[in-house]
């Protein structure tokens, strides 16, 4: 048993998170122009005046502190926590890398995550050997095949992680959603080393979302955009290898938001547009919500108006996320039930974007203020 109260854990984590990323937000404020997004024209830019992309920086040195702390009087969650970190080194450095030069493909950072997602399945066993979905199950029997589903799950989820990351609060709020459910199900299964993981995590999330929400005064960038969702998805690998009663379609549907986003994105770009999937554009779903929702400041691009309009998208898509997460927790060891509200969700998201896409979404939905 774990002798360390989470409430705990997730204090010291939200704790050193929020000063951490405080302290980049000052340092940075006048300063390390290199870190900063100085695009403000292109297809996914909404904000007018330039950020510090690097604030990823402050959830990872926030768990790293974690680790170090807990080592005083709890061994074994300070090494699986140090573990993981280690693993998720290579994909945050390179992300961060991509921050601050603009030159890393994201070809690469794909390449990153799914290097780290290798490291967890060797070291620390994080493989999916169970998919309850037909034909999956046959390649997760294999060793191979469980390690490769792995890798591709995981480097899936934290490419999503940084596709929805176009709004203040949106990729913070909604991370921290997943690892709650994460955290809820690990109580109610009895595993603390899970539930202490994912309160730390969650802790993190929240310590830099208080900087980035509503005023933006940093960004995610993608080194903590990916390694973010390099942590939700090995959480949720350890949690199903530890656990046999969660079904493994629990964090898939926790997850669906982002995961389905990249998927309709991908389809979009490839079989509607025929143009590159990795090709960046304005027709994400959060784009379209602040394109055409967020009617009242149309025609104002002061910087004021434009912090206020981009603050009032990311609740929209809380709300999305949450359709999938408060079911997933309800039900999360019946995989029939977690598979119809998979379906139930992609028939809501093609319904909705297809509504806002044609400018027929109700008049009660859009903000004129």
């Amino acid at each position: 048993m774990l002798d360390s109260p989470p409430m705990l854990v997730f204090l010291i984590s939200f704790g050193l998170s929020a000063a951490l990323t405080l302290l980049v937000v000052r340092m940075l404020r006048h300063r390390g122009s290199a870190t900063k997004d100085h695009d403000l024209t292109g297809p996914q830019k909404f904000h007018a005046r330039t950020v510090a992309r690097v604030g990823g920086t402050g959830p990872f040195l926030a768990l790293v502190g974690v680790a170090a702390a807990v080592s005083w009087w709890n061994a074994a969650l300070a090494a699986a926590l140090a573990l993981l970190l280690a693993c998720g080194l290579p994909v945050f450095a390179v992300g961060l890398l991509e921050d601050v030069t603009k030159r890393v493909s994201p070809a690469w950072r794909l390449a990153a995550a799914a290097f780290s997602a290798l490291l967890a399945a060797l070291f620390a066993g994080a493989t999916i050997s169970r998919t309850d979905i037909w034909g999956l199950d046959w390649i997760a029997d294999f060793l191979p095949g469980a390690v490769l589903l792995a890798v591709l799950a995981v480097s899936g989820i934290a490419n999503a992680i940084n596709i929805i990351d176009g709004f203040n609060g949106l990729a913070s709020m909604c991370t921290a959603m997943i690892l709650l459910a994460l955290a809820y199900v690990a109580s109610e299964v009895g595993d603390p080393l899970v539930l202490a993981l994912a309160l730390a995590g969650a802790g993190a999330v929240l310590g830099f979302f208080i900087w980035n929400y509503p005023a933006g005064l940093i960004f995610l960038g993608d080194g903590g955009a990916y390694f973010l969702g390099f942590y939700v998805a090995e959480v949720a690998l350890l949690l199903l290898h530890r656990n046999p009663a969660v079904s493994p379609l629990f964090p898939l549907l926790t997850c669906i938001y982002p995961v389905f986003e990249t998927l309709f994105s991908m389809y979009r770009r490839r079989v509607i547009k025929g143009r590159s999937v990795g090709m960046p554009d304005g027709l994400h779903l959060h784009s379209l919500v602040y394109r055409r929702l967020m009617r009242w400041a149309i025609g104002n691009r002061d910087a004021a108006a434009l912090m206020r309009r981009n603050s009032r998208t990311a609740p929209y898509l809380w709300l999305l996320c949450m359709f999938a997460v408060v079911p997933s927790v309800l039900l999360w060891d019946n995989s029939r039930a977690l598979g119809l509200c998979i379906v139930l969700f992609a028939l809501v998201y093609i319904v909705l974007y297809g509504l806002i896409i044609r400018f027929k979404v109700p008049r009660w939905l859009v903000s004129r203020r």
